[in-house]
């Protein structure tokens, strides 16, 4: 009988365990109703470093450390890519240290495309409130199997976190939509500015090798995102 109790004890401790495991977020869970970020001009000359942000002391909050507005004005979509993203994290609104979470506006032309990118540190669930898009997302190596569907004004479509997705306007109108990700700082990499943009660049046997093409066509595409 003792043990049958302790092995069941046991199974019991790796259940509980697991679970736990699972429902852990990427960013730290809280340990306090809130920790409003505050810069410390002392933080760069000490030998302490932060994953996140220093906290305010609780006596000084205000609900304005919780509050951004106007993400009703819609973003400036005059670019090459024909959208804009208004992107309210930690830098925004101070009392999300900590509670991993951020929220985002997406505007597009018609046409207007959010490039293939990634979150290295978010989920995100996006909701489509006005126009029409085409989303999708790939699945990491080796089968880069590719996920995607039209959303219409009320949909929702998720993309995993670290995984390679976009969106594209296929209306004749603007459209709009609102996302949520599972980090209060989660990151993007765009994929086009990383490889062909980064400073200093990446070497062109490199890129050659890794496309398939020609150096001048690398040489091109560096000029295009330098």
């Amino acid at each position: 009988m003792k043990l049958g109790a302790a092995f069941c004890s046991s199974a019991i401790l790796l259940f509980i365990l697991h679970a736990t495991i699972c429902a852990w977020g990427y960013d730290p869970s809280p340990l306090q109703d809130f920790c409003v970020a505050i810069d410390d001009p002392n933080h760069y000359n000490s030998a302490v470093f932060v994953n996140g942000k220093f906290c305010k002391d609780p006596k000084l909050v205000k609900a304005e450390d919780f509050l951004f507005q106007g993400l009703n004005i819609p973003g400036n979509t005059n670019n090459k890519q024909g959208s804009n993203v208004t992107l309210i994290n930690v830098d925004r609104i101070p009392g999300l240290n900590t509670l991993g979470i951020s929220l985002a506006r997406l505007d597009y032309a018609p046409y207007g495309l959010n490039p293939p990118h990634m979150h290295p540190r978010g989920t995100e669930i996006l909701v489509v409130v006005e126009g029409s898009l085409l989303v999708g997302f790939v699945t990491s190596n080796p089968d880069n199997k590719l996920f995607t569907k039209v959303l219409y004004k009320g949909d929702v479509f998720v993309f995993p976190i670290g995984l390679i997705h976009f969106q594209f306007n296929v209306g004749h109108g603007p459209a709009l939509a609102f996302a949520g990700l599972s980090s209060q700082n989660p990151g993007t990499i765009t994929i086009a500015n990383a490889v062909f943009g980064s400073k200093p660049p990446i070497s062109l046997d490199v890129l050659t090798k890794a496309f398939q093409v020609d150096e001048k066509v690398i040489e091109a595409l560096q000029m295009q995102f330098a």
